[in-house]
């Protein structure tokens, strides 16, 4: 399934997230990125969007996917939960993501990100035991 940590670092703020695939990791990222922003047990599953991605390598296209769920957050209000990636390889993403508009009154919205960043980025698979681990820092 894949796990997330958050972590502290100044004007900034880090996700390391772990999958037994590519795919778990992405989705963790996702995961700990909304996580930091608001209470996930709170957000209820009523709104899906699919969402594509693209990048030259895998790292920029973990940069490029968190983007684009920051830009449906920006522009949508879009809060989301869960994330379904349907395809994936080194440079393109297909994912449903489920997940509610913001309800300021409902949710316990920390700070969104302005940005996930390319500062200390690294996509890699660990071993076969371990899987991967993906760690990206976002600009808040």
């Amino acid at each position: 399934m894949g796990s997330f940590q958050i972590l502290e670092h100044t004007g900034e703020i880090g996700i390391l997230a772990y999958g037994n695939t590519a795919v778990q990791a992405f989705s963790q990222a996702a995961r700990g990125m909304f996580s930091f922003m608001i209470d996930l047990d709170a957000v209820e599953e009523h709104e899906v969007r699919h969402v594509e991605a693209e990048g030259p390598d895998i790292e920029a296209l973990l940069v490029a996917w968190l983007n684009e769920l920051i830009y449906l957050f920006d522009v949508e209000g879009l809060v989301f939960k869960s994330f379904h990636v349907q395809e994936m390889d080194d440079t393109h993403l297909k994912a449903l993501c489920y997940g509610e508009r913001l309800d300021v009154e409902r949710h316990r919205f920390s700070i969104g990100p302005k940005a996930a960043t390319y500062h200390m980025l690294e996509v890699k698979k660990e071993s076969e035991a371990s899987g991967w681990r993906a760690r990206v820092i976002l600009d808040i």
